[in-house]
């Protein structure tokens, strides 16, 4: 499985920007993709994850109702839309698949994620 993030950048507090995770090597529905966040000094934490087998999201409750995890599988692609972001939503954020018999890890265990993405940096100013 391949994942490669794109999309970061700088964005205001307050705005919106979105992240892309592009897939590719594994079939779809077999998998759950997790969007993970370091920001410096932190430990890496779970964003948001989407379950391709039945649909489900899930969302870490910092990023709850600002945040939304969606996907295209037309495109192979995932996506992170971060709305009214703060400072604190600084972060290198990285997607990250795991088979979806392991979804209960996807927010909550990183090293129980099975592959991950480089990583796409993204900055919020004041």
């Amino acid at each position: 499985v391949q994942l490669v993030e794109s999309g970061g950048g700088l964005v205001q507090t307050g705005g919106s920007l979105r992240i892309s995770c592009a897939s590719s090597g594994a079939v779809w529905e077999d998998y759950a993709i997790g969007w993970w966040r370091q920001a410096p000094g932190k430990e890496r934490e779970g964003v948001a994850c989407i379950d391709h087998g039945d649909g489900s999201t899930y969302y870490a409750e910092a990023v709850k109702g600002r945040f939304t995890v969606s996907s295209d599988k037309a495109k192979g692609t995932i996506y992170l839309q971060m709305d009214s972001v703060k400072l604190e939503d600084t972060a290198v954020y990285y997607c990250a698949a795991v088979p979806v018999q392991r979804t209960w890890v996807c927010l909550s265990h990183a090293h129980g994620m099975d592959y991950w993405g480089k990583g796409t940096s993204v900055t919020v100013s004041a």
